[in-house]
């Protein structure tokens, strides 16, 4: 077991500096080797803390955030790097999306309880495999360390690790905030839901069409897959941000958005797959209720790119999931977060395949949020 000793730098101190460096918005996973900085960042008035349900949905925050024009931080146990791996190689890799991640070492040198042990021993070697430049931190180090991991992730578009052994930040010291006592459920602004609902009669390449129309410079991020295909063949814009790889983080790169930017809307073309696979952003959105972010989940109760095989969402009504986590009705002149369920046939259009480069979707997505 680890003991909660004050032997580094405190949590206080952690986020003076990554304010210095201009760290502006922080999600990820708790780990008490870390408690107190997480502790600090919860109320810190300039760095938000978001607590993710996952490490990868950290990571779609971040790319959120990132895109929205912060310079974001990403929290999270060693254990968490198996858990975001396809996020980082897929997403923040692929794309450029700089992030710092500061990743905490369970099983370092081999001292700890044994669910640890081995994640420690290959996790400089799994960063190493990945491409993430990264620096072991240390107390006496930790300014210089910051300042080269930030200055990396920028030069290099890419994220940067800082792993964090036992003893860097001081442990037990600064108490968590007691969590928030959620506000009730407005009854009468739930979504009233049909008992049933009924056979699909149009096409998602019709349903994205009508989709599409009322939308004038709001963000658009399109889950992978056809989504981003059928919408791109109905007509580009550069306020699209099409996902080819992370299947599932669409949305959680939406509410980065939103929360980076509070006064913006954004919407997210999502699809059943891509939700199931990410079911907890409903809770994470439903805890945040960002008042602008509109998630439209285009069902077809299938895996259309791989075959046609069915998902579970033919039994399971994703519309009352997202009420239940405390979604409203879609509209973009209300206040959110909005769900609107569209169910659409299995019938796929012929589409090419989005023709930019990773970089280019990054680039004249991230200028159109800048430019307002």
């Amino acid at each position: 077991m680890l003991d909660s000793v004050a032997v580094g730098v405190s949590g206080a101190q952690f986020a003076d500096l990554l304010e210095r460096h201009r760290i502006d918005f922080s999600a990820g996973v708790p780990c008490s080797l870390i408690e107190d900085l997480i502790a600090t960042l919860e109320t810190h008035p300039r760095i938000p803390y978001v607590p993710a349900v996952r490490e990868d949905v950290a990571v779609g925050l971040a790319a959120g955030a990132w895109l929205a024009g912060r310079r974001p931080a990403v929290l999270m146990q060693n254990s968490g790097l198996g858990t975001s791996l396809n996020a980082l190689a897929s997403l923040s890799l692929m794309y450029g999306l700089p992030a710092l991640l500061l990743v905490t070492w369970r099983g370092y040198q081999g001292n700890d309880a044994p669910e640890h042990i081995l994640m420690g021993e290959i996790s400089p070697k799994l960063l190493t495999l990945c491409g993430i430049p990264h620096r072991v931190l240390a107390a006496e180090s930790l300014e210089a360390d910051l300042a080269w991991a930030v200055a990396e992730m920028e030069q290099r578009l890419q994220p940067v690790a800082l792993l964090v052994p036992p003893g860097v930040v001081e442990m037990g010291r600064v108490h968590a905030r007691a969590a928030d006592r959620p506000a009730s459920l407005d009854e009468s602004a739930a979504p009233s839901l049909p008992a049933a609902l009924p056979e699909p009669t149009i096409s998602r390449l019709a349903a994205l069409g009508a989709a599409l129309k009322p939308l004038g410079r709001e963000p658009l991020v399109h889950a992978n897959g056809y989504i981003c295909r059928e919408s791109f063949s109905l007509g580009d814009r550069s306020q699209n941000f099409y996902m080819i790889g992370s299947m599932g983080l669409a949305s959680a790169i939406g509410l980065g958005l939103v929360l980076a930017r509070p006064r913006g809307h954004a919407v997210v073309f999502d699809g059943d797959g891509n939700l199931l696979m990410n079911l907890g952003i409903l809770a994470q959105v439903g805890a945040r209720r960002p008042a602008k972010l509109v998630h439209c989940v285009f069902d077809n109760e299938v895996y259309g790119s791989t075959g046609n095989q069915a998902s579970p969402s033919h039994q399971v009504r994703l519309d009352r999931l997202a009420a239940a986590a405390g979604y409203r009705t879609a509209a973009l002149g209300s206040e959110g977060p909005h769900f609107m369920l569209v169910k659409v046939t299995r019938e796929e259009a012929e589409a090419p395949r989005i023709p930019f480069t990773p970089a280019a979707i990054r680039d004249r997505f991230r200028a159109s949020i800048l430019a307002g």
